[in-house]
């Protein structure tokens, strides 16, 4: 698959693969997705590298999760936001917050971004999927 395809057809989540909470939260979307709508990339991968560079996402999106849908994409808050709304019901009822205001809502994320590794605790490597899942991640061709 291209990357272009991805971009325009799917809506990819990439992430952090050594952290334990983006890991967990991966698992938690797969769960509550049973559509298959997500795909996922982790941010260290080369899979993720082309996928970030191709939407023009910049240096900024390295230490957040983003979400590529429909050739656009979306960082921090307004990412976590949007797959909540993809996800089966209830979740999609927090897309509400998207009217909070994006300085607030992305302070809040970050903040548990930056405390993410000590509070959660990370791999040396990345998340490898099992069997049953390896076709929702994109993988290093």
């Amino acid at each position: 698959m291209s990357v272009q395809r991805n971009q325009r057809n799917e809506h990819v989540i990439l992430f952090d693969g050594v952290c334990h909470l983006c890991q967990g939260a991966v698992k938690f979307i797969i769960k509550r997705d049973p559509a298959g709508r997500f795909r996922f990339a982790s941010l260290q991968s080369e899979a993720g590298s082309r996928l970030l560079q191709a939407a023009g996402a910049h240096e900024e999106s390295l230490d957040s999760v983003v979400l590529i849908e429909n050739g656009s994409y979306y960082i921090r808050s307004a990412a976590a936001l949007r797959i909540a709304r993809g996800l089966r019901y209830p979740w999609p009822l927090l897309y509400a917050l998207i009217v909070v205001p994006k300085g607030l809502r992305d302070a809040v994320y970050q903040f548990i971004a930056r405390h993410r590794y000590r509070w959660f605790g990370k791999d040396e490597t990345c998340l490898v999927p099992t069997r049953e899942l390896r076709e929702r991640f994109l993988e290093d061709r």
